[in-house]
């Protein structure tokens, strides 16, 4: 299961307690990928993926644009 969330435009903490809500309701391996335009998200979803466990299978950036790709954790 692959699921996109777009929070582009939102500011810090709402891009991550975004993705963190998203992924709870996904079952463990899927994948979502987030798209967001904070600066601050460039360190932000590497903290959260290494707090939860979470796995970041890739952080892109293009221009003011940045994409994360997460895969849900396995225990749940």
């Amino acid at each position: 299961m692959e699921q996109t969330l777009d929070v582009r435009g939102l500011r810090c903490p709402l891009p991550v307690l975004k993705a963190n809500k998203a992924l709870r309701g996904m079952p463990p391996g899927a994948e979502l990928t987030v798209l967001a335009t904070d600066p601050a998200a460039e360190a932000d979803f590497p903290a959260f993926a290494s707090e939860t466990g979470h796995a970041l299978l890739s952080a892109t950036r293009e221009g003011d644009d940045f994409r994360f790709v997460l895969r849900r954790r396995a225990d749940g």
